[in-house]
């Protein structure tokens, strides 16, 4: 394939070096210090856009590519009130979109274990639960879009708990995310149910970033002539 990237950070970077092992081309890697970079001409030569920036500019960069009939592999997290908006643009124009706040396949597998933990403790109400995370300084949302949706998924399923909050809270109908920004995590995410008793956890810790840069990839190989929009669970095929 040939894949612009949008936004070339250390994720970019990453993402690049897999790309490039799978055999795939990359044509441009587009930032805010080369937008001219980012014209028709240039987005018509690829197959698909990878793009990872920030919450402020993701929705246009990826409108922009939706107007072009390029497909989009969306990883900025910190805009997901506008993802309705977006997979209506995405189905309008007959492109394709993944959007994940997460690529890693591991931590996929992991949120399919907390729904499922989730759902056997909904009736234990000696329990309560916070979810930690932990990343490095540079990260630019809090908490991390994988609290984030680890949180959803168990305000889902835990009748008891109303809300989250990103802070310590001693009200029982919040569920408690606490984030921690320390160099050099690549990223660490624990769900813990407490009682008087005993504890469960169940952690997830990536040591690099290449197990999320290869999911992105994976889902760029997988929208690849596809139209529609997509999560990582088509990817990974749960």
């Amino acid at each position: 394939m040939k894949i612009v990237l949008i936004g070339y950070g250390k994720m970019g970077k990453a993402i690049e070096e897999i790309a490039l092992t799978r055999g795939h081309q990359i044509l441009f890697t587009i930032t805010h210090q080369n937008d001219p970079l980012f014209s028709k001409e240039n987005l018509s030569q690829a197959d698909v856009a990878i793009e990872f920036t920030n919450p402020k500019s993701a929705f246009d960069n990826v409108t922009k590519c939706f107007e072009l009939g390029l497909p989009v592999v969306c990883g900025t997290t910190g805009w997901t009130e506008r993802l309705d908006e977006i997979k209506t643009i995405c189905n309008e124009l007959k492109t394709a979109f993944l959007h994940a706040t997460n690529f890693s396949v591991g931590v996929n597998l992991f949120f399919e274990i907390n729904k499922k933990l989730a759902s056997l403790m909904n009736t234990q109400s000696d329990y309560d639960i916070q979810i930690s995370e932990i990343h490095h300084t540079q990260k630019k949302d809090s908490p991390s879009g994988t609290a984030v949706t680890l949180a959803e998924q168990i305000l889902e399923n835990i009748s008891r708990k109303k809300n989250w909050i990103n802070e310590n809270t001693d009200n029982p109908d919040l569920l408690e995310i606490i984030s921690k920004r320390i160099d050099p995590a690549a990223g660490t995410h624990k769900i813990k149910y407490s009682s008087a008793i005993d504890d469960i956890e169940i952690i997830h810790t990536a040591h690099s970033r290449m197990g999320f840069a290869l999911g992105a990839v994976l889902a760029a190989e997988f929208i690849h002539k596809k139209t529609g929009c997509f999560t990582m669970k088509d990817v990974v095929a749960f």
